[in-house]
C-alpha cells in the first residue's frame, strides 16, 4: 500500500495557443475512426472498483439512480467540457439511460459508455474537418469579433450551425495568434492544417482503454474529488514516480484538453535548474537533439511524457509559451539536458536571509521545504544546527508551493519545534479517531518562528502549519492554504490468478480525513494565516473548496494539549506594523494593481479577435512590465534596460513575500517573547 498526500492542483487555461510544426500531411477519413468495444478485463475491473469503493471508501455513498445521473453528466463533461463537440440532441438520445450507469458499473457491462465514447469521437472528427475547411480562405482580423473560450456553464448547442460558430471563433483565434507573430496566411494555413490533421490522426489511434478510463474516472470523481482510476500505463508511471529515481527533466505535466501544461517543477531537477520554465507554461513543441520539432498540440499526455523523457545526459528542446502570455504570441526554445531525478534532490535547504532593505538588521534564517519527503525532519534538524552556528535570531519555514508528502514527516517536523504532544488527528472510515503525536521530549529549536505558506501549500504542509498555529509555537503568514485534509490509498486491481490478455489498472481512493489538534478539519478551509498577505485569490474561489464532490469541513473533539504562547497581542502588533509597511512598499503596490486587474477581468469569458486590439493589449502589458522592472532596477542601483529580453538575473532574486516575512520575524524577535533554552511547550499528558 502506498499513501499519497498531495494537493490536486486545479489550473484554468486559454483554449488555444501557438505552435510551429508537424502533424499528418493528409487528413485521415471518417472510415478510419475505430469502433471501440470494452475488453474482457474491463468487466472485471469495473466490478472490482465498484466493490472496493462501496466497501472501503471513506465517504459513505448510495449506489443509486442519483449517483448514476451524476456519473452520466460527468462522463459527458469529461468528453466535452467546453460544450463544443456534442449537440443537445446527442445528449437527449442517451438521457433515458442516465439512471442505468450504476447498474452497468456493478455488472461490468459498459456497452452504453462505449457507444457514447464512439459518438464523441465521430463528433470531434466532424469538428476538426470543419476547422480544416475554414482554412481555405484568409481570415479578416480587422473586424470587431470575439472568441468565447469559456463555455463550461453554457448549454449544449442546439444545431450544427451553432457549433460551427464556436469553431469559427476557435480557428480564428489560432490564426490570429500566429498572425501576431508576423506569419502570413500561407504559413498560418500550413501550420494549422497540420495541427488539425494530426488531431484527426490521434482520433484514429484511440484505444478501448481510453474509453474505459474516461468512464471509470467519471464514476470515481462523482464520489469524491481525490478518487481516481489509473490505466495500466498510468499505474506503471505512478509506481515509477514513487520509486525515487527516474530519468528526465523533472517537470510534472498536466493535460488541458489538447494542450500540455507544466503543473510543477521538481526542485533540483534539470527543468528547475534551467530557470527558464515555470508552472503554467505551455509546451507546444518537442525536439530531440539535432532533430526537427514535433508539434504536440492535441497529443496524448502519456505520449508527450514519453517524448520528453530520455536517457541521462541527452538533450531535449522544448518550445514554450509562457503561462502569462494569454495571446500565445511569443514562443521560446528551452534546451534541457536530461538527468536522473531523485526525490532526495528535493531536500530542505537553509540560508541566512539577505535583505534588499538597508535598515534590516536582524539575522533571520530561512529553511525552504519543497515537499515532505522521507528523512525530511533529519535534514531540517541539520539545517537548524547550521543556522544556530551562524547565530540567527529567528527562523522562517518556507512552505510555499509544498503540496505535501509523508504524514510521518509532518509529525516529525512538528516535533523539532515542540518537546512532545499531539500533532494531528485522523479519522478513518469506521469513525475511529487516532491521534499522532511527537514523543521524543526534545525541542531542537525553541526560538522565534514564522511559517510562510501560500495557496499551493497543502496536505502535510497544512498539518505542520496548523500544529504550529494551534500550539502558539509560530506565527503563520502568507495566503490561506489549499485545504486538502484527506488521505488516499493506491491499490492495484490485478490478481495473481488473472489470465486476461491485457493488464488491469489501479485505483486511488480516500480512506481517512485529517483534523487539527484543536478539532477543526483542514479540509476546505485550509489554514488561515495569522497575518494574511494581499492576494488576488480569495479562499472561497480556490483550492479544495472548488473541487467537485470534495468532502466537507467538519470538526471533532479537541485533543489534549496546552498552548506554547498566546500570540493574540503579538499578532495584533505584528499585523499593525505589517499593514503600515506594505502601504509604502512598491512591490505590494504592484500586487495591489494586479489584484484590481485580476478582479476586473476574472469573469471575462471572451477575448478579442481584432488584431489591432490584441496587439495594443500585448504592447500595453509589455510596457507595464518593462516600467516595473526598470523601477526595480533603479531601486537596486542597476542601470535600466530597454528590452524585456535584457532582464538581469538580479531581478529573479527578488522575493517581496519572503522579504516581508523576514521583517515580520524581526518584529517578533524584538518583542522578546522567546528566551533560548528556557521556553518549553507544555502539553497535557
Amino acid at each position: 500500500m502506498v499513501y499519497k498526500f498531495q494537493a490536486k492542483s486545479s489550473l484554468l487555461l486559454m483554449s488555444m495557443m501557438l505552435s510551429f510544426t508537424a502533424g499528418a500531411s493528409t487528413a485521415p477519413s471518417r472510415e478510419e475512426i475505430p469502433v471501440l468495444n470494452q475488453e474482457s478485463q474491463h468487466a472485471a475491473a469495473s466490478k472490482r472498483i465498484t466493490n472496493l469503493f462501496t466497501r472501503s471508501h471513506y465517504k459513505d455513498f448510495d449506489f443509486n439512480d442519483v449517483l448514476s445521473g451524476k456519473i452520466f453528466e460527468r462522463y459527458f463533461d469529461n468528453l466535452d467540457f467546453n460544450k463544443t463537440i456534442f449537440l443537445a440532441s446527442d445528449i437527449k438520445q442517451f438521457d433515458k439511460l442516465k439512471t442505468g450507469f450504476d447498474d452497468a458499473l456493478a455488472s461490468g457491462d459498459l456497452s452504453v459508455a462505449f457507444k457514447i465514447y464512439n459518438l464523441g469521437m465521430k463528433r470531434r472528427f466532424e469538428r476538426y474537418e470543419y476547422a480544416l475547411s475554414l482554412l481555405e480562405k484568409p481570415m479578416d482580423f480587422t473586424k470587431v469579433d470575439n472568441y468565447y473560450f469559456d463555455r463550461k456553464e453554457a448549454t449544449w448547442a442546439k444545431d450544427v450551425t451553432e457549433l460551427n460558430e464556436m469553431w469559427r471563433q476557435r480557428v480564428k483565434y489560432d490564426a490570429l495568434s500566429m498572425s501576431m507573430t508576423g506569419k502570413e496566411w500561407p504559413k498560418i494555413k500550413e501550420v494549422l492544417g497540420k495541427r488539425y490533421k494530426y488531431a484527426l490522426k490521434r482520433l484514429t489511434q484511440s484505444q478501448s482503454e481510453d474509453a474505459f478510463q474516461m468512464v471509470m474516472n467519471a464514476f470515481s470523481r462523482s464520489i469524491e474529488a481525490h478518487t481516481s482510476y489509473l490505466s495500466p500505463r498510468s499505474a506503471d508511471r505512478f509506481k515509477q514516480d514513487m520509486s525515487l529515481s527516474l530519468e528526465g527533466i523533472g517537470a510534472v505535466l498536466q493535460s488541458n484538453e489538447d494542450y500540455t501544461v507544466i503543473r510543477s517543477l521538481v526542485a533540483g531537477g534539470p527543468a528547475a535548474k534551467s530557470e527558464k520554465l515555470s508552472p503554467e507554461d505551455k509546451i507546444v513543441g518537442v525536439a530531440q537533439d539535432g532533430e526537427e520539432f514535433k508539434d504536440i498540440i492535441g497529443w496524448r499526455l502519456d505520449d508527450v511524457v514519453d517524448l520528453i523523457k530520455g536517457p541521462k545526459n541527452t538533450k531535449v528542446l522544448l518550445q514554450i509559451v509562457s503561462g502569462s502570455d494569454e495571446t500565445a504570441s511569443n514562443i521560446r526554445i528551452v534546451p534541457i539536458i536530461r538527468d536522473t531525478i531523485r526525490l532526495e534532490d528535493r531536500a530542505a535547504k537553509s540560508d541566512v536571509f539577505k535583505s534588499s532593505v538597508e535598515d534590516f538588521n536582524a539575522k533571520v534564517g530561512v529553511i525552504t521545504i519543497p515537499s515532505f519527503y522521507n528523512n525530511l525532519s533529519k535534514d531540517v534538524a541539520k539545517e537548524i544546527d547550521a543556522l544556530k552556528q551562524k547565530g540567527v535570531n529567528g527562523v522562517i519555514i518556507d512552505l510555499r508551493g509544498n503540496g505535501g508528502g509523508s504524514l510521518g514527516e509532518a509529525i516529525s517536523l512538528s516535533g523539532l519545534f515542540i518537546d512532545k504532544g499531539p500533532v494531528v488527528q485522523i479519522r478513518g472510515q469506521t469513525g475511529k479517531i487516532a491521534t499522532e503525536s511527537d514523543r521524543d521530549g526534545v525541542t531542537y529549536y525553541d526560538g522565534p518562528l514564522t511559517v510562510l505558506v501560500d495557496r499551493y501549500s497543502a496536505s502535510a504542509s497544512e498539518i505542520f502549519a496548523a500544529a504550529m498555529q494551534d500550539y502558539g509555537r509560530a506565527v503563520i503568514v502568507g495566503e490561506s492554504t489549499f485545504g486538502k485534509g484527506t488521505v488516499q490509498q493506491h491499490r492495484g486491481l490485478g490478481r495473481i490468478y488473472d489470465l486476461y490478455e491485457n493488464p488491469l489498472g489501479s485505483i486511488q481512493y480516500t480512506i481517512a480525513k485529517f483534523y487539527r489538534i484543536n478539532g477543526g478539519s483542514t479540509q476546505h478551509k485550509g489554514v488561515e494565516p495569522d497575518i494574511l498577505f494581499p492576494s488576488a485569490i480569495v479562499p472561497a474561489e480556490w483550492g479544495e473548496s472548488q473541487e467537485d464532490n470534495a468532502l466537507p469541513w467538519d470538526s471533532i473533539k479537541r485533543a489534549s494539549y496546552t498552548t506554547f504562547i498566546d500570540f493574540g497581542s503579538d499578532v495584533t502588533a505584528l499585523k499593525g506594523k505589517h499593514v503600515s509597511r506594505i502601504k509604502t512598499d512598491p512591490e505590494f503596490n504592484y500586487l495591489g494593481e494586479d489584484i484590481k486587474e485580476y478582479k476586473k477581468n476574472k469573469d471575462k469569458k471572451f477575448t478579442s479577435l481584432n488584431k489591432k486590439t490584441r496587439i495594443a493589449e500585448r504592447e500595453d502589458k509589455k510596457a507595464k512590465r518593462l516600467a516595473r522592472i526598470n523601477e526595480r532596477l533603479v531601486r537596486m542601483k542597476i542601470k535600466p534596460i530597454k528590452d524585456l529580453d535584457d532582464i538581469p538575473d538580479a531581478i529573479s532574486d527578488l522575493d517581496p513575500f519572503l522579504e516581508e516575512t523576514a521583517r515580520i520575524t524581526s518584529d517578533l524577535i524584538m518583542r522578546g517573547r522567546y528566551a533560548k533554552n528556557t521556553t518549553k511547550s507544555s502539553v497535557d499528558k
